[in-house]
C-alpha cells in the first residue's frame, strides 16, 4: 500500500493513547526545572521555617568535640561501605580485582560527586575511577555498574532493620507506622526478587528492551555475590556496620547541638534524611532536608524548631565534610577534575557483558558521548 510513500518521521509503535512526561533534554531546560523546584523549597523554608536569628543562636552553642566524634563515625561508615562494595566486586568479576584502597578511592570520588552535583553522578564516577585502574576487558564497565546496583540492593537489609527499630522504639504517629511497615514489606519483596534474579541462569530471557534491559542485565551481573552465601553475608555485614556508624554519627551530632533526645530519635532523623535525599533535585536538597529533620524532632521530642533546623544544617555539613574532604583528596590522587565528573555517561550507554569492546575512559570527551 503506497510504495511511493516516504517513511514516517517518527516511530509510531506504542504511541496509541500513551502520554509520557519526560524531563527536558537541554541544559537550560533542566536548569529551569531545578530552579523552579529549588525556589518552591526555599519558599516553603521561608514560610514554615524558623527565624534566622534562632538558627544562628543555635550555632553559637555548638560543642565541637561532639562534632569531631560525629565526623569520625561518618568516616568509619564510609570505610565499611567501601569494604562492602569491594566484596561485591570480588564476587562479580574474575581476577585481577582492584585493591581495597583503590575501591575506597573510587568510592570517595563518588561521594564527592554526589555531594556537589545534582542527580546520582557519583555512582558512575566511582565506576569510571575503577575502569581506569583495571586491565581492559569486555563488559568491564557494565559489570562494575552492576556491582554499584548490587551494592545499593544490600542497603535494603539495614534499612529494614532501621525501620523496625524506629517503629518499635521511637515516637512515631500511627499513620507513619503504617507507611513504614509498607516500606519494610516492599524492601523484603525487592530483596527476594534480587536474590531470585541473581540465582536465575544467565541464559534466561530478559524482558524489556533498550535502557531497561541494560540495567536489568547489569544488575544481574553485579548481583553475582548473592550466589555465594558467605560473600553475601560479608557484604551485608559491612553495610549494616556502615549504617550503625551513621546512626551513631547522627546521635553524637545531636549532642553537639545540645539536643538530648534518645537514640531512637536519631533513627528517625537518619530515616527521614535518607528519604528526602532519594531524589536529589539540587546538591544535597539543602533546605528541604532541614525542614524534614526539624519537624519530627519538634513534634515528638520537644526540640525547639530553630534548633532542629540548625541541627539539620550541621548534620548535613558533617556528612558533606567527609564526602567532600576525602573525595577531593582522592580526586587529586586519581588525576581527575571536577569538569570530568560532569560528563559521566549513563547506565544506558554502557556495553552489556559479552558485548562489543569498550572504549577507554581516560579522556573526558569520550566519557561524555551520548548514546
Amino acid at each position: 500500500m503506497g510504495r511511493d510513500r516516504g517513511p514516517p518521521r517518527r516511530d509510531l509503535r506504542g504511541r496509541r493513547g500513551v502520554s509520557r512526561l519526560r524531563p527536558p533534554k537541554s541544559l537550560a531546560g533542566r536548569a529551569a526545572l531545578a530552579l523552579v523546584v529549588m525556589g518552591g523549597a526555599f519558599a516553603l523554608f521561608w514560610w514554615r521555617g524558623p527565624s534566622f536569628h534562632a538558627i544562628g543562636h543555635a550555632f553559637t552553642r555548638v560543642e565541637w568535640q561532639w562534632v569531631v566524634v560525629a565526623i569520625g563515625f561518618n568516616l568509619v561508615s564510609v570505610v565499611a561501605r567501601a569494604l562492602a562494595w569491594t566484596t561485591v566486586i570480588r564476587q562479580a568479576m574474575p581476577a585481577p580485582h582492584p585493591k581495597p584502597l583503590t575501591v575506597f578511592s573510587a568510592f570517595s570520588v563518588g561521594l564527592f560527586a554526589n555531594a556537589v552535583l545534582p542527580g546520582r553522578i557519583g555512582e558512575l564516577a566511582r565506576v569510571a575511577v575503577l575502569v581506569r585502574k583495571l586491565p581492559r576487558r569486555k563488559g568491564l564497565w557494565a559489570t562494575l555498574v552492576g556491582t554499584v546496583l548490587a551494592h545499593r540492593v544490600f542497603d535494603i537489609v539495614p534499612v529494614i532493620f532501621l525501620v523496625v527499630f524506629v517503629v518499635v522504639t521511637a515516637k512515631v504517629p500511627a499513620w507513619a507506622i503504617t507507611i513504614l511497615l509498607i516500606v519494610v514489606g516492599s524492601g523484603i519483596g525487592l530483596f527476594a526478587f534480587a536474590l531470585v534474579s541473581a540465582r536465575t541462569p544467565e541464559g534466561t530471557r530478559v524482558d524489556g528492551v533498550g535502557a531497561a534491559r541494560r540495567v536489568v542485565a547489569m544488575a544481574r551481573q553485579g548481583l553475582g555475590v548473592m550466589r555465594t552465601p558467605l560473600g553475601m553475608a560479608v557484604a551485608i555485614s559491612f553495610q549494616i556496620a556502615g549504617w550503625v556508624c551513621q546512626l551513631f554519627a547522627v546521635w553524637t551530632a545531636m549532642r553537639a547541638f545540645d539536643i538530648h533526645a534518645p537514640l531512637p530519635a536519631a533513627g528517625v532523623v537518619l530515616l527521614v534524611m535518607n528519604v528526602v535525599t532519594i531524589f536529589p533535585f539540587w546538591p544535597g536538597n539543602v533546605g528541604a532536608v532541614q525542614l524534614a529533620i526539624a519537624a519530627p524532632l519538634s513534634a515528638s521530642y520537644g526540640v525547639n524548631y530553630g534548633v532542629g533546623v540548625a541541627y539539620g544544617f550541621g548534620l548535613q555539613a558533617i556528612e558533606a565534610s567527609v564526602g567532600i574532604g576525602v573525595g577531593l583528596l582522592f580526586l587529586a590522587r586519581e588525576g581527575l577534575s571536577f569538569a570530568m565528573l560532569r560528563v559521566m555517561p549513563s547506565a544506558a550507554q554502557t556495553e552489556l557483558p559479552g558485548g562489543e569492546q569498550e572504549e577507554p575512559l581516560d579522556e573526558p570527551e569520550r566519557a561524555g558521548v551520548s548514546g
